[in-house]
């Protein structure tokens, strides 16, 4: 707990197994209130690993892609009465030790979003990040500046933290169930005006992280433009889209509040 303020950590898992130990080892619990993990109905034991852990753990009977996994993350956490939820991939790509320090900024009312950049202190490369999808983030990171008349140094990262009055007020039911997710939520924060922050993250790339193939990187990367576009649009009042509209469907947690003892809830 920071300043009064239950800190919740959530792990969006997929074959998450070898990795999900080392992840939450290194979380300080001394800060951070409860951990979730909701695994996206993976196929090499990763939630019996984390229940093995102590950690709370929920298992989709099946896969709803890495964005409808973050729909479920968020609204649990909240339903358990989280102030701040801070979103750790338990793959250990992101430095756990750092879930305090983002948490503590939005605890501290400092911001209402933090991001843990990789590209900040030039550590991106050398921690093993794949040269093309180095290029391709500078690149797009660039453009989504322009476009949305930002100075983030990346928009990227798996690595941030939200206030609850952030996920409550944005419409994340209309987001993407894929990888754009992540971009989704971050220009939804933009466009309604909360203040985001960043900190420097170190990151490492190894052969049990998780990362999209090629393809699929593509394909992101073509999502993140016309997300970048559609918040031109909006702000032009040329267009309407139900992700950038604050009357757009929102996390609504249940009455009543999910018990950390309901380990083997399946959603």
């Amino acid at each position: 707990m920071i300043k009064g303020r239950k800190i919740f950590v959530i792990m969006p898992a997929y074959n998450a197994a070898r990795t999900v130990e080392q992840t939450f080892r290194d979380i300080d619990r001394e800060l951070i209130d409860e951990v979730v993990l909701v695994d996206d109905c993976s196929e090499d034991g990763t939630a019996r690993k984390s229940r093995d852990l102590g950690i709370v753990t929920y298992v989709h009977e099946k896969n709803r892609g890495y964005g409808g996994n973050q729909k479920t993350c968020y609204r649990l956490a909240l339903e358990m009465g989280a102030d701040v939820v801070v979103m750790v991939h338990p793959d250990y790509q992101y430095d756990p030790r750092l879930a305090g320090t983002l948490a503590s900024m939005v605890a501290n009312d400092v911001y209402d979003c933090v991001i843990a950049s990789r590209i900040i202190g030039g550590g991106a490369l050398r921690g093993g990040m794949p040269r093309y999808k180095y290029v391709a983030n500078r690149f797009l990171t660039f453009v989504q500046n322009i476009l949305v008349g930002q100075k983030m140094s990346e928009y990227h990262t798996g690595y941030r933290a939200f206030s609850r009055e952030v996920l409550l007020s944005l419409p994340l039911l209309e987001n993407s169930d894929d990888f754009v997710f992540d971009n989704e939520i971050l220009a939804q924060a933009i466009h309604f005006g909360y203040r985001i922050g960043e900190i420097s993250c170190p990151t490492k790339y190894f052969e049990e992280a998780s990362s999209i193939n090629f393809a699929r990187s593509c394909r992101y990367g073509l999502g993140v433009l016309a997300v970048s576009a559609k918040v031109i649009l909006q702000r032009a009042g040329l267009a309407r889209f139900a992700f950038l509209d604050r009357n757009g469907k929102k996390i609504q947690p249940a009455q009543a509040a999910v018990t950390a003892d309901a380990r083997r809830e399946r959603v």
